[in-house]
């Protein structure tokens, strides 16, 4: 009997079994873990291209099964009832308010629209950002986001009962925002002691506590700081010393530029906290090697606890930031910014100068969603399915990244490794 299986040919390689097939998959993914900011973004780029691509199809095959009074095309008996070019160019063209038209301004309303979401959107990334950077999921920036905003609120409003004035100018704003970032901050620090000293998985005790904040914040402004003047769940409207000056742009778009550039400012800050200070190394060490953190002498239950109430800070203040800027009152029934963060953050890689991009990138689909709900018979499903694909096709390469620079980190002759302190997620 022959020792070789006459089923197999002997010129063909072995079929590699799944161990071998695994370590294949493990060196792609730790290789696209190492590209560089250029590969990124030309990735990035490629993914934008191809969802376009993908979604022209779909909005062609959806325009040609629907019906409608005022097909874009018709040849013999078929029609089409969509016309995929316009539907991009209104979500991406519209959301900045036609750049290439006639008379543009960078103040236009729209594109103060996408710049309102955008300021927002940068606050939640990088909430949850430096989480993610500690190796923490928070799951929780909107319940952080939500009670940031009701405290916000509330010392806005009892401060405007004391002072009045130019003081007022000078003092509501900060304080609303202190307000937020130790509202937000508190609340985060609750899964994070759970975590920390009690072993608690952090993700679902971060989603439990957003049901929660929502629950708590309803109660209390329902019974306790209704506005008596409105049927609506909501406070007293801010005084106008409490509320972001618009500055350049019109104050009807509830945009201001001063927000804007505090979020910018926030950017720098978390930049520099992660990446040129002893705590921001203790933090990226424990978040890409737990282990050898804590044998450096890394606090871990202190590193998880301070993370999450930091990340807890910032939502906060993207909370009081939407109060202050755009709805002048806390109102129950906040849009899911906290969660959109979450898509930001992947974005961005979990770095906080990518957050800014991603957030404007978000801010456009969203502004744009509007724009084409208005200016096209789209249905607004579809739409949300041209958003979600075009999300989903930047962000999985980011998602991808991210796992092959934590698999690198396992590996004993990984750059990665050596270069610890450079961070998992940059």
């Amino acid at each position: 009997m022959s020792d070789s299986d006459p089923s197999r040919n002997g010129d063909d390689p072995p079929t590699p079994d799944a161990d071998d097939r695994w370590s294949q998959y493990r060196q792609q993914l730790i290789r696209l873990g190492q590209t560089s900011v250029g590969e990124r973004i030309l990735i990035a780029v490629s993914a934008l291209l191809l969802s376009i691509v993908v979604g022209t199809v779909i909005v062609t095959v959806a325009g040609l099964l629907a019906t409608c009074r005022s097909p874009v095309l018709t040849f013999g008996s078929t029609t089409l009832c969509y016309d995929p070019f316009y539907v991009f160019n209104r979500l991406f063209l519209g959301a900045l308010g036609d750049p290439f038209a006639g008379g543009w301004s960078p103040l236009n309303a729209q594109f103060a629209a996408t710049l309102r979401e955008t300021t927002i959107l940068v606050f939640t990334g990088l909430s949850v950002a430096l989480a993610f950077r500690a190796g923490i999921f928070n799951i929780g920036t909107q319940g952080q986001l939500i009670i940031g905003a009701l405290a916000a609120a509330l010392t806005v409003l009892w401060a405007g009962s004391l002072v009045s004035g130019t003081i007022a100018l000078v003092l509501f704003i900060p304080l609303g925002l202190l307000a937020g970032a130790i509202g937000g901050g508190l609340y985060g620090a609750i899964p994070g002691a759970l975590k920390a000293y009690a072993d608690a998985n952090e993700v679902i005790t971060t989603i439990m506590l957003n049901f929660v904040a929502v629950r708590v914040t309803l109660y209390l402004v329902r019974n306790h700081f209704a506005d008596p003047t409105s049927q609506a769940t909501q406070t007293r409207t801010l005084p106008v010393e409490g509320q972001f000056p618009s500055i350049l742009f019109d104050p009807r778009t509830d945009f201001s530029l001063l927000a804007l550039l505090i979020a910018l400012a926030f950017v720098g800050g978390v930049y520099y906290l992660l990446e040129h200070t002893a705590f921001g190394y203790d933090l990226r060490t424990a978040g890409i090697q737990p282990a050898a953190a804590e044998y450096g002498g890394v606090d871990s239950a202190r590193t998880i606890l301070t993370s999450l109430t930091l990340s807890g800070a910032l939502g906060g203040i993207g909370g009081a930031v939407f109060v202050m800027m755009t709805l002048g009152k806390f109102q129950t029934g906040i849009p899911s910014y906290g969660f959109d963060g979450i898509t930001v953050s992947i974005l961005a890689g979990n770095n906080p100068i990518g957050a800014v991009f991603a957030a404007l990138l978000f801010g456009v689909l969203k502004s744009g969603s509007n724009v084409v709900a208005f200016a096209t018979d789209v249905p607004p499903q579809l739409v949300g399915v041209l958003r979600g694909l075009i999300i989903l096709f930047v962000a999985m390469p980011e998602f991808f990244r991210i796992i092959g620079r934590r698999l690198a980190t396992r590996e004993p002759d990984s750059p990665a490794t050596a270069t610890a302190g450079g961070g998992a997620d940059d």
